[in-house]
This record gives C-alpha cells, sequence and structure tokens, in this order.
C-alpha cells in the first residue's frame, strides 16, 4: 500500500494508477517528437474517472444525510484553484520578461479565462486544438478544466434535485442513463458539422463524465462472479490500450471512436481490481497522486519549446520532460499537499478568512490578467522586438469588413481606390493579403479594385470539402457556392475588366505540410474523395481544374492566374522577434527557390497549360519576392509576412510593379 492524502471516498490504487497512464499519454502526444498518436484521449480518461468519484462523493452522503453544496464546492477549489493559481501568476510575470506585447496580451488574455474556468469556451470561439497555432496558446490545456469545473457546478444540483424527489439508486440510474444518451446523441450529431463546438463544450462531453457516474451506480446494484469481473477488466485493457495507438487527431473527435477509451477506462474501474501490477506499482502510484500538477505544467513547458524552437531537439525534449516531473512534485509538496491540508481543517471563522482570502488572490491575479490583456504594457523589451512581433499586425485595414464577412452566399464586394473599376480579384486570405498592392496600384491609373475573397476557398468550380477537413465540415459545398456566387456577380461588370485568381492553391491538394515524405490527405475534391494526396488520378483532376477553371473564365473576360506565393514554414514576425529575444541571430527569414518550385510545381505546371489552352496571362510574384536562391520572408529584420505564408501590406507593396501591367 502507499500513503495518500486523505479522500472523501475510499481511496483506490486503480484509479490513481489509471491517472497516470492519463496523464502520460497527454505528455507523450503532446511532446509530438517522442509521440504517441491517441495520448490525447487521457483528458477522456479523466473525464470518466472525475464521474465516478463526484457521484461517489455526492451519493455517498446524501444517503447519510451529511451531503452540503457549500461544502462540496469548497472541495473543489482546494483541490484545483491553489495549483492553477501559482502556475498562472509565475506564467504572468515571466512573460513581462520573456513575451512581446502581443504574445502577452494574449497570455492575459487566457489567464482571465482560465481563472473564471472558461478556458473551453474562449478556445471554442477562437481556434481548434489540433492545430498549429495551438503551441501558441500557454493555457490551452486548461480548456478541460473548464469543463470539469462547470460539471462540478451543476452535477450536484442535478444528483441532490433528483434525489430529494425520489431518493433511489435505480431513478438516479435512469436519470443518468438519460444524461449519456442526450450528450452522446448531441456529440455524435455535431462532430462531423461543428467539431470545435463537440470537442470543447460539457453538453457534447457531459456523456463521458456521466459514463464515470453510471460505474459507481452500477456497480452498487450488480454482483457479477470473479470470472465475468476479470473478463470485464481485461476487456477494458484492451479497449484502454488500443485506445492509444488507433486513434488520433485526424479522427472527428469526440465521436463515436471516443467510446473506446471511456468504456476502457469505465469496466476497468467498475472490475475493482487493486492487485494489477499496470496500476498498482510505485511509479503509477508515484505519477498518479501528481498527475493534476503534471497535467497543469507540462504544457507550458511544450509551449517554451516551439517559442524556442527546439521542439525537434532530442536533448531539449528529453529535459524539458523530465522537467515536467520535477515540477510536477514541487507543486505537489508545496501547493497541493500545503493548501488542502491547511483549507481542511478549519472553523467557521477561518473558512470565512479563507473564503475572502482566496476571493482576494483570485481578483488580483485575475484584474492583472485583464489589464495585461487591453494594456499589454509595451516598452518592456527591446524596441527592435516589439517592431518585429508587430509585423503581425501589418495587413490589410478593412480584412474584418471586407474579407471576414464573406460568406458562402458573397462577399461585400468591398472597392478599394476611386475611379471607374479596373479589376476584380477572386480568391482566398492569399487574395485578400494582396489587395493592398493591387489597391495601391490601381490609384496609380486612377482605376479601383473589386474584392472576392473567401477564407479557405480557392477559386475552383467544383471544389468541394473532404469530410476530414473540419473547419469547414459545416459546409462543405461553401467553396462552391461562393465561386458560382462570384460568376454570376461578374456579369454585372464590363467583360473587359480582368479577374485576378489567387490562392493558396498547393494547399488545397497537400495541406500545409512541406515533407515530401509525409503522406498527407488532400483537403477538397471535385468527383471523388481521395484519401492521398500522391494519388496521380487526384493529381491529374486537381491540375485539370485549374485549367478548366481558367479557361472557363476566359471566356468572360481577361484571366489573370498568379503563381503561388511562398510560404516560409515558421511565423516570421514571432521568429523574427524571437530570434532577436534570444539572441539567435538576426539573419532574414528565407526559404531556397528549390523548396518553392518542388512543392508548387503542379500548380505551375497547370497555370502554364491553361496559357497555352486559353491564353490566360501570368503574374508571378517571384522576381520581386525571390532572388537566384532564396524567397525571403523578411528583408534587413523587416518582415514581409504576417504569418508564415500571408503577406503583410509591407510584402504586398513589393509587387506594384507586378500589378501595373494588369492596369497598363
Amino acid at each position: 500500500m502507499y500513503k495518500h492524502l486523505p479522500s472523501p471516498v475510499n481511496f483506490r490504487e486503480d484509479i490513481n494508477g489509471l491517472r497516470a497512464w492519463a496523464v502520460i499519454g497527454v505528455l507523450l502526444f503532446h511532446f509530438s517528437l517522442i509521440g504517441l498518436p491517441g495520448g490525447f484521449v487521457g483528458v477522456d480518461i479523466f473525464f470518466v474517472i472525475s464521474g465516478y468519484l463526484m457521484t461517489a462523493i455526492i451519493v455517498s452522503k446524501l444517503e447519510k444525510g451529511k451531503f452540503k453544496l457549500v461544502d462540496f464546492y469548497m472541495a473543489r477549489i482546494r483541490r484545483i484553484l491553489p495549483a492553477l493559481l501559482v502556475l498562472i501568476a509565475i506564467l504572468l510575470v515571466l512573460g513581462w520578461f520573456w513575451l512581446p506585447t502581443l504574445d502577452y496580451q494574449e497570455l492575459g488574455k487566457q489567464s482571465a479565462y482560465s481563472l473564471a474556468f472558461l478556458s473551453n469556451i474562449g478556445y471554442w470561439k477562437s481556434a481548434g486544438y489540433f492545430n498549429g497555432a495551438a503551441h501558441e496558446k500557454w493555457l490551452l490545456h486548461t480548456w478541460s478544466l473548464g469543463v470539469e469545473a462547470q460539471f462540478y457546478v451543476l452535477y450536484p444540483l442535478l444528483v441532490t434535485a433528483v434525489w430529494y424527489v425520489w431518493p433511489k439508486i435505480k431513478i438516479l440510474t435512469i436519470v443518468l442513463i438519460i444524461v449519456f444518451i442526450l450528450s452522446f446523441g448531441l456529440n455524435i450529431t455535431l462532430v462531423e458539422f461543428k467539431p470545435i463546438t463537440a470537442f470543447y463544450l460539457l453538453p457534447t462531453r457531459g456523456w463521458e463524465l456521466a459514463a464515470g457516474g453510471l460505474v459507481y451506480l452500477l456497480a452498487r446494484q450488480l454482483v457479477l462472479n470473479e470470472a465475468k469481473t476479470n473478463l470485464l477488466f481485461w476487456l477494458g485493457w484492451t479497449l484502454l490500450l488500443l485506445s492509444f495507438v488507433l486513434i488520433n487527431p485526424e479522427l472527428a473527435w469526440p465521436g463515436y471512436w471516443a467510446l473506446l477509451p471511456v468504456m476502457g477506462v469505465s469496466l476497468i474501474i467498475f472490475a475493482n481490481n487493486q492487485d494489477c501490477k499496470l496500476t498498482n506499482n510505485a511509479i503509477a502510484q508515484w505519477i498518479g497522486v501528481r498527475s493534476y500538477s503534471l497535467y497543469l505544467w507540462h504544457w507550458p513547458l511544450v509551449v517554451a519549446l516551439y517559442f524556442s524552437s527546439l521542439q525537434t531537439n532530442w536533448l531539449w525534449v528529453a529535459c524539458i520532460f523530465l522537467l515536467s516531473l520535477v515540477l510536477a512534485h514541487i507543486s505537489y509538496h508545496f501547493v497541493e499537499i500545503p493548501t488542502r491540508s491547511y483549507l481542511t481543517r478549519r472553523t467557521l471563522k477561518k473558512e470565512v478568512l479563507l473564503i475572502a482570502l482566496i476571493a482576494l488572490i483570485v481578483i488580483i491575479i485575475g484584474a492583472s490578467s485583464v489589464l495585461i490583456k487591453f494594456s499589454g504594457f509595451e516598452h518592456r523589451l527591446n524596441p527592435e522586438v516589439e517592431l518585429a512581433t508587430n509585423g503581425a499586425l501589418d495587413k490589410n485595414p478593412r480584412e474584418e469588413a471586407c474579407f471576414e464577412q464573406a460568406t458562402a452566399q458573397g462577399s461585400p464586394s468591398c472597392k478599394y481606390g476611386h475611379g471607374d473599376v479596373g479589376a476584380i480579384l477572386l480568391g482566398d486570405s492569399h487574395a485578400d493579403a494582396i489587395i493592398g498592392g493591387l489597391a495601391k496600384t490601381s490609384t496609380l491609373f486612377s482605376k479601383s479594385v473589386i474584392e472576392w475573397a473567401l477564407s479557405g476557398c480557392p477559386p475552383m468550380f467544383n471544389a468541394k470539402y473532404t469530410h476530414w477537413e473540419k473547419e469547414y465540415s459545416a459546409n462543405r459545398h461553401r467553396c462552391l457556392e461562393f465561386n458560382a456566387w462570384a460568376f454570376n456577380q461578374s456579369k454585372q461588370y464590363s467583360e473587359k475588366i480582368p479577374v485576378i485568381l489567387l490562392a493558396r492553391l498547393t494547399s488545397y491538394l497537400n495541406g500545409g505540410v512541406f515533407n515530401d515524405l509525409v503522406k498527407t490527405k488532400p483537403r477538397v475534391y471535385f468527383t471523388k474523395e481521395y484519401s492521398d494526396a500522391s494519388d496521380v488520378h487526384l493529381q491529374k483532376e486537381f491540375s485539370q481544374q485549374i485549367v478548366s477553371d481558367a479557361c472557363r473564365w476566359s471566356q468572360t473576360r481577361p484571366v489573370y492566374l498568379m503563381r503561388p506565393i511562398p510560404e516560409m514554414h515558421v511565423d516570421v514576425p514571432k521568429t523574427l522577434g524571437r530570434n532577436i529575444l534570444l539572441n539567435r541571430g538576426g539573419d532574414d527569414i528565407k526559404i531556397t527557390l528549390k523548396e518553392y518550385q518542388l512543392r508548387h510545381k503542379l500548380v505551375w505546371q497547370a497555370q502554364d497549360k491553361a496559357v497555352k489552352q486559353c491564353g490566360v496571362r501570368i503574374l508571378n510574384p517571384l522576381p520581386y519576392l525571390c532572388d537566384d536562391q532564396y524567397c525571403y520572408g523578411s528583408k534587413n529584420g523587416h518582415s514581409l509576412y504576417f504569418d508564415d505564408d500571408h503577406l503583410s501590406e509591407s510584402g504586398n507593396e513589393l509587387l506594384i510593379p507586378m500589378f501595373k501591367e494588369i492596369f497598363e
């Protein structure tokens, strides 16, 4: 037996060991160089465990007539808040010395959401969990604390209300089964159409917590012989281990696949086997009791690796992994144990003082977070760092009104410049990123330009999103609808007015992956879905679509096809700023011309074929962004991009000489 902190219910070594499996799975997934495809299911394991323990605590005390809602809430505060407060306070202090204004403001925003236990809602509004931007969010992992905290607030109200009307275990079981079915049904319904909603919010995650509650209630009512219990136990472990290796981020999550880890851990807990060495061993027990602190501290360290561009350095990854364990141990011994011990032994007077103290600390850190969010405290760092990172703001000032307001049903059709319309720009976010340079060119000829751009949509008439393209799964035909609208709308303009087609075409075929050895899935399809971007039939179809679309437009007006904008692989402003901050030199961000040519070879060939087939013209930005060896993301330390692949206003001004040929 191992020594553990006092618990309101009988301590179970198997559950504590499962915590270790869950948190190590999460760590192996987040430390991607080590890698474990389904490691993120560790969070789902935690949800089931929480559902089980909360049900055990509430029901056992209700049966004795000793359940007090205030005591329950205070116990959850003792468990969660102190370590979280310490983490946020330390991050805010370190951020003062290391984070540029934009990053520091974002940390302030995330800290405020975390303290309010609304992180899941905050990240639901902003981005997905599995995308590249996740490694910029220092407190992304606190989304799961938000889900659990919201569960802790609502769940005892539901259970006590049911118990008050009909104090029977069977009735409570029926209610939880209904909750499970409704939540799981909502999850399955939304996961394909609104995957980010399904991932982050309590209503679509509640079934996992309810599953844990059902395990406790059913274990109270069912008695199985040893053979059947052992069968369920090992079936549970089989399901759980399979979930770690079979599940991956490309799956719609949580969906049907989430049943694998949820049912697996539910069966293990139901079997109540305290002697299995998979959980009842010194390592698992040591990690299990520190699992909360380990979960809290590991993710900011992962982000720090990416912040320092060390995520592919084996030595640094190994050291930071070990540091996660060290900080978890320190947090457990010097934060979790003292606060839980002190906050449990109290008189009424001490309890009032305690609540006041906790509230004061939360207010101080919360107010600091909000102040940082809206101020950022500029001039903390080297001015060169701020100048470099502020390149992220150097974008189309009319982006919100003219680009973000576009939908599948049409664009605001913003007009840039004065005078008669001299050109129409059609495309995706890459088109919006160059509208400034095009508009400035048009004014030189007393002309104006019209912008028709929709996020994530290439100017391809038959493009539909593949079912694994999660970001736009709510309307897989949005691009098809938008391009049809644009073609019909163009009939209102003179046939002499040219249309310029620009999009990040290669990404719709190969995604954002630049390594030819990595198998990728296409983002769009035309006649049938292909699972491999390297499929020769898909590439032929993609190429033919570029040609046929260009030729269709050319039947109505002059057409300019713009060569793909070079992609820099890294966020240019942030990388420039961090290079200065970390004294890594001031070399410009660049890629080789050979890299560019290899990535965009298919698109270039298709565009050349369109020139021969229907007389469209080419706009080539390379002479203005590249030399004979490199394509540049920055020049003399000044960013030409506002992220990794979108030209900034400074960058698109370099293309003015190229745009002149349109109006000349």
